[in-house]
C-alpha cells in the first residue's frame, strides 16, 4: 500500500531539517564561523524563496505595513537570535542532545499559551508537560559530567525559549499572509539583521576551506528552502495535527545521522529521556493543532508548526 504524499512530504521535510546540525558540524570542520554560516544561509534562502514567490498559488494584493514590519521583525529579531543561539550551542556540544533540547519548545509554547490565556491546560496536557520536563532532565543528566557543557545547554535552552516567543508572535501574523511569502520575509529580515551585525564586526570571514561552501549550500538549500517548501506542501495535504506529529521525526534523523557520520552516541538514559520528549511533543503538537482546527487552503490556518523554522 502506497503512503499518501502528504505524510511523505512532512517526513522528507523533517529529514531535511534534521540534517542541518550535521551539515553545521561539517561546516565548522571546514573553518566556517557561526556568524558567516548564518549570514550566507539566510541570504541565500531569502533569494531562493523569493524566486518561488511568482509561482505561489496565493498572493495578497497588498501587504499592510504593520504586517510587513512584524514579518521582517520576526526574522531580524526572533529567527536571527534563535538561529544564532542554536549554532553557537552546536560549536560546544553534540548535535543529538542539542536537537532534543530544542524540541522542548512545544512544552514551552503550551505553558506560555496557558499563562497568556490563549489555551487551557487539560489533564492530558498536564501529563505531557510532566513527561517532557522529566525527559529533558534525563537527556541532560544522561550526558555525564565529562561531556556535559553548561554553556551549550544554556544556549540550547535559550534557542528553544526564543523559538517559543517567535511562535507566539508569528501566530498573530500567520493568518494574514500566505506561508511562502511570510517565510520569505522572515528570511529577508534575518539576512538584513545579520548583514548589519557582520558589517559592524568587520564583515564575514570567508577564509575557510572550499568544502565549507558545499555545507553552506546544503544548509541553505536542503535544510532551509527545500525543508520549508516540502513542509508547506505536506501541511496543505495533511493538516496541522498530522504535520506536527510527523515533525517529531526531525531529532530522530539528527541523532541517527550524528551517530553514523559524526560518531556521536546517546546514553541509555538519554534515549529514554529523548523518547519522553518526542512523545510529549507529538501529544502537545497534536492537541494544539486540533484545538485550532484545520488550516485554510491558502495557508491561513493557525498552527504553531506552520512556519517550522529550525536552527
Amino acid at each position: 500500500m502506497l503512503v499518501p504524499m502528504g505524510p511523505l512530504l512532512c517526513l522528507f521535510s523533517a529529514a531535511c531539517f534534521g540534517a542541518m546540525a550535521v551539515f553545521g558540524k561539517y561546516a565548522y570542520q571546514a573553518g566556517v564561523t557561526p556568524p558567516t554560516l548564518l549570514l550566507i544561509r539566510f541570504t541565500l534562502a531569502a533569494v531562493l524563496l523569493g524566486l518561488f514567490l511568482p509561482f505561489a498559488t496565493t498572493r495578497p494584493a497588498r501587504v499592510p505595513g504593520r504586517v510587513l514590519a512584524i514579518a521582517l521583525g520576526l526574522g531580524a529579531i526572533g529567527y536571527a537570535t534563535q538561529a544564532s543561539l542554536y549554532f553557537a550551542a552546536l560549536t560546544v556540544m553534540d548535535a543529538s542532545p542539542l536537537a532534543l533540547i530544542l524540541y522542548t519548545y512545544p512544552l514551552m509554547v503550551t505553558v506560555a499559551a496557558v499563562l497568556l490565556g490563549r489555551d487551557r491546560l487539560t489533564p492530558a496536557r498536564g501529563v505531557a508537560l510532566i513527561a517532557a520536563t522529566g525527559g529533558t532532565l534525563l537527556v541532560l543528566l544522561g550526558s555525564g559530567a565529562a561531556s556535559f557543557h553548561p554553556l551549550g545547554v544554556a544556549l540550547g535552552i535559550g534557542s528553544a525559549l526564543t523559538y517559543t516567543v517567535y511562535i507566539l508572535v508569528s501566530d498573530r501574523v500567520v493568518r494574514e499572509l500566505p506561508p511562502l511569502l511570510l517565510a520569505t520575509l522572515v528570511m529577508a529580515g534575518a539576512a538584513v539583521a545579520l548583514a548589519g551585525r557582520s558589517a559592524a564586526t568587520g564583515g564575514p570571514d570567508l577564509n575557510f576551506a572550499p568544502a565549507g561552501w558545499l555545507w553552506l549550500a546544503c544548509i541553505a538549500v536542503v535544510s532551509t528552502v527545500l525543508a520549508m517548501l516540502t513542509f508547506f506542501a505536506g501541511l496543505r495535504r495533511t493538516g496541522p495535527s498530522t504535520a506536527a506529529i510527523l515533525s517529531t521525526f526531525e531529532p530522530v534523523v539528527t541523532a541517527a545521522l550524528a551517530t553514523l557520520l559524526l560518531g556521536e552516541s546517546l546514553s541509555p538514559l538519554q534515549l529514554v529521556g529523548g523518547a519522553l520528549v518526542l512523545i510529549s511533543a507529538m501529544s502537545l503538537g497534536s492537541a494544539g493543532a486540533a484545538a485550532r482546527g484545520a488550516p485554510q487552503p491558502a495557508g491561513g490556518g493557525g498552527s504553531e508548526h506552520q512556519l517550522h523554522p529550525r536552527g
